[in-house]
């Protein structure tokens, strides 16, 4: 229990420590993380989020069923409760949104449902119900809720634990669904008479719109992929039948996705041009670049095990991100102040806001089976460079990419590797006001097997590519063995759908997806530690963005 007369100096030191910011400057998707601070606190599982027009936020409890209306530096009002609140597990009040005076309310009623209903702030216990029915859980009940660009109102939900409920079009569980202000089903749905906007999904928790009225959507997956998906008007986003990227043309497949472990994400905004996913499992706020055609670069972590897990996020009438952390609700580790609502005030007028240019030409090279180098042409900046950040991901695809060390130089080399294993590496500029820069190229390692005869590594990079192809170039073959080669040879997969029109220094063989180059006549003796490099140019369906993968090298 907290005391309840604490001397003003305490808690103004208090206010100090909780709000004190991370050590380095960062400002990512035009937010100065550096400066987040704690705004509200002594909330219980603060579920979702909205905006009032006086600048206040009303917030909804998952556990109590009410409703919250609550500012910056002051102590939470309840404004309401919701009636018939069935709180057990994921299940409770979970989603609200504002529109036009109405108060709208989604959640798990005692007659064993999920229900919406609405009403006005001046008479909040006269709620009417807009629509119901919905399949309830204690797992999978989705519950976000957000007025579109299109003045509808979207509703994501959960397969409620029953997977065959995702792509069953008769039930409302596993979809994100599209309704009028009243509830009704408006007459340019995709489904004639339904609400169903989308189908497929496991867990829908976020909701956003880009600027260009581009609709994305944040879910759980099961063990293995979280996702956030583009989400388009009938579309089918593979569960069950997969998780992740489904490789089936009638089959949507995400834009991002990350390990469950990474992520497990909840609440979705858009700034900036930039996504903002907020992670229970990961315990970090996950930005998403997004490009003027809604492509995806690079996700970067922020706040990462800072604040606990983290539910909601919007941005704020006052230029400031919000997010809430979600401590209490049995997953979690709550502190005294538990739970609370973070905000991220915008990069400070008048500071340098641009970041440096994304370095170019990353190649590695010398890789053993414990390591490897990279090298890379330097970014610039309107101010100056101070470093690079580099980031490794595990494994020839999927998995994200976490910071392994920075560097002044153009060049880095990075030890301790396990051998036999295959890597990605990524480069970023930052510069001394925190700004960061686009990602550079990625280059794919594999670390040898170890210092016997005959043993070498290929480290590839991407070099340009296009909507309809691509050039890798240079692929470093090392020798890593104890003695000299008389020839090597390098095998590696081609994404499905894709084909090698051209190569240089080497001689390619096809068979299926499997690729197997040989060394041409003048390249294939190498002394122990000597490179020789090789390229070659392949074409892809246009829209495919994947590149080759699992680089093997063999001696002899």
């Amino acid at each position: 229990m907290r005391a309840r007369v604490v001397p003003a100096l305490i808690l103004a030191l208090i206010a100090l420590i909780v709000s004190a910011p991370e050590a380095r400057a960062q400002v990512v998707g035009g937010f100065d993380f550096s400066r987040a601070e704690v705004s509200v606190t002594g909330l219980q599982v603060p579920w979702g989020l909205a905006f009032l027009p006086d600048g206040s936020a009303l917030v909804s409890e998952r556990n109590t069923g009410r409703i919250l209306q609550v500012r910056p530096g002051q102590t939470p009002t309840q404004v309401a409760t919701v009636n018939g609140v069935s709180a057990s597990g994921e299940s409770g009040l979970l989603g609200i949104a504002v529109r036009d005076g109405w108060v709208y309310a989604y959640f798990t009623s005692t007659a064993g449902d999920n229900r919406l209903v609405r009403f006005q702030l001046s008479a909040p216990q006269t709620q009417t119900v807009i629509f119901s029915g919905v399949p309830s859980a204690t797992i999978h009940d989705g519950g976000r809720l957000a007025f579109g660009p299109d003045g509808m109102l979207y509703l994501g939900t959960g397969d409620a634990g029953n997977t065959s409920n995702a792509q069953n079009l008769n039930s409302p569980a596993g979809k994100i669904l599209r309704m009028t202000p009243t509830g009704g089903v408006p007459s340019d749905n995709p489904f004639a008479g339904s609400r169903v906007w989308s189908y497929g999904h496991r867990n829908v928790q976020g909701l956003a719109w880009d600027s260009q009225g581009r609709m994305y959507a944040s879910e759980f997956g099961q063990n293995t992929w979280d996702e956030i998906n583009q989400i388009v008007a009938g579309g089918n986003y593979g569960w069950p039948t997969c998780e992740g990227n489904c490789g089936n043309t009638s089959l949507r497949n995400p834009i991002v996705t990350w390990t469950t472990a990474e992520a497990s994400p909840s609440g979705l905004a858009y700034a900036n041009n930039t996504l903002f996913a907020a992670a229970l499992g990961g315990r970090r706020l996950w930005t998403v670049p997004l490009t003027a055609s809604g492509t995806p670069g690079t996700p970067l972590a922020e706040l990462q095990s800072t604040y606990g897990r983290l539910r909601a996020v919007a941005p704020g009438p006052d230029g400031w991100l919000w997010v809430t952390t979600s401590n209490r609700d049995g997953r979690g580790t709550p502190v005294a102040q538990d739970d609370r609502i973070i905000r991220i005030p915008p990069a400070t007028s008048g500071t340098d806001t641009a970041p440096p240019t994304a370095p170019a030409n990353l190649a590695a090279s010398a890789t053993t089976s414990t390591g490897t180098t990279l090298t890379w042409a330097a970014s610039t900046d309107n101010v100056g460079v101070t470093g690079y950040d580099v980031l490794r991901a595990p494994g020839s695809s999927g998995g994200s990419f976490t910071q392994v060390g920075t560097a002044t130089a153009t060049s880095f080399t990075d030890t301790g590797l396990t051998a036999g294993t295959a890597y990605r590496y990524q480069v970023r500029a930052r510069d001394a006001a925190g700004n960061l820069s686009p990602v550079s190229n990625t280059v794919a390692v594999t670390t040898g097997t170890g210092g016997t005869a005959g043993g070498c590594t290929a480290t590839a990079a991407t070099q340009s590519q296009w909507s309809t192809g691509y050039v890798i170039q240079p692929v470093t073959v090392t020798n890593t063995g104890t003695s000299t080669t008389t020839g090597w040879t390098v095998t590696f997969t081609l994404p499905s759908g894709h084909a090698v029109t051209g190569s240089w220094n080497a001689t390619p063989s096809v068979s299926g997806q499997t690729v197997t180059v040989r060394n041409a006549g003048h390249n294939g003796t190498l002394a122990p530690g000597q490179s020789t490099t090789f390229g070659f140019q392949a074409s892809r369906p246009n829209g495919n963005t994947q590149t080759p993968s699992g680089y093997q090298c063999t001696g002899s």
